[in-house]
């Protein structure tokens, strides 16, 4: 529960994706932010239209100042002339400079999407399904000058259950975000916490995802594959290549069947494709071909006359599909 005194704190905002809004309105309810920082517009498409990061559209409709340097190291003046008491950043995607990160009262935090000193970096979310996590969180710090590594402030936990995707994990995490700091920054103004310092001994990372780490690569355990395909769902999209096209594949599940000569499809099912991998079978359930709509393996499977010709083809293996980048 936020108390009343504490909407005249000044609050400045950087953020840029979906996972940001959710903690920017919160902070918008509850307290007076009097300015949002952002990355620059990106120009898309033929008529090369500006597109707003989200972050900015949540600002603008709500009346308040959007600023966006290209280069926050060195085009940041305009944010400390609006004063702030504290900064919060939430998946900005720039360096703070350490001009911005001493001037506020009550510090700069940052509201990070893991439990920290685990996976830091910019795909936190992807990664924690990627490498097997069973469980994730939000944690709450003060920033530092180097990436993620400042001291903690709070923290909550929850558990990685096999039918979260990096859609489903974002949408969880990103309301816990803005929960957590609304519990969290009346603390932090009257001086009651006890910030803990990082172990960096346990430091994992998580880099944002290459183009080379979307392609799936069969020879691996079943659970690897499958954990690459939900970690990817829905963006950026696991991809592989099968008779020189390229299909996406967004879903899939563990198959019961052990082989070790993987990329080969073995099996074809009602609902899905059976494909052998280092130690066993994974079954492909949606998937997106190229130049289609996403859709059901079943679906897709209803398109074919003779399904079983599929039986033995094989898809291109990692290392062919990455030479090719």
């Amino acid at each position: 529960m936020v108390i009343n005194n504490m909407h005249d704190v000044k609050i400045v905002f950087m953020g840029t994706p979906d996972f940001s809004v959710p903690v920017l309105e919160g902070l918008i309810t509850n307290y007076d932010v009097v300015g949002v920082v952002t990355q620059p517009d990106k120009i898309v498409g033929r008529s090369k239209t500006p597109s707003f990061t989200p972050v900015k559209n949540c600002a603008i409709s709500h009346n308040i100042k959007v600023f966006q340097p290209s280069k926050i190291k060195e085009d940041y003046n305009d944010i400390l002339n609006l004063k702030p008491d504290i900064i919060i950043t939430c998946a900005y995607g720039q360096i703070i400079p350490k001009e911005i990160l001493d001037y506020p009262k009550y510090g700069c935090i940052n509201v990070h999407a893991s439990l920290l000193p685990k996976l830091r970096g910019g795909a936190p979310i992807h990664h924690a399904i990627i490498d097997g996590y069973d469980k994730t969180g939000i944690t709450i710090m003060y920033m530092d000058e180097k990436m993620d590594t400042g001291d903690i402030i709070s923290s909550k936990e929850i558990q990685i259950t096999d039918d979260d995707n990096v859609g489903t994990l974002h949408d969880k995490l990103s309301q816990i975000g803005c929960d957590l700091l609304l519990e969290t920054l009346p603390n932090i103004i009257s001086g009651k916490i006890n910030p803990i310092k990082q172990n960096d001994m346990e430091a994992t990372y998580a880099w944002n995802i290459k183009k080379y780490e979307e392609i799936i690569n069969f020879d691996k355990k079943t659970i690897d594959v499958f954990n690459q395909i939900r970690g990817l769902n829905p963006f950026p999209g696991a991809y592989s290549i099968l008779d020189d096209k390229l299909i996406k594949i967004y879903e899939s599940k563990i198959g019961q069947n052990k082989y070790d000569t993987p990329y080969e499809i073995k099996n074809i099912y009602k609902d899905g494709i059976g494909v052998s991998t280092k130690d066993g079978e994974i079954i492909i359930t949606k998937i997106k071909p190229f130049g289609k709509k996403m859709m059901s393996v079943k679906d897709y499977l209803n398109g074919i006359k003779d399904k079983n010709s599929l039986i033995g083809k094989r898809f291109d293996t990692y290392e062919e599909i990455k030479g090719k980048l």
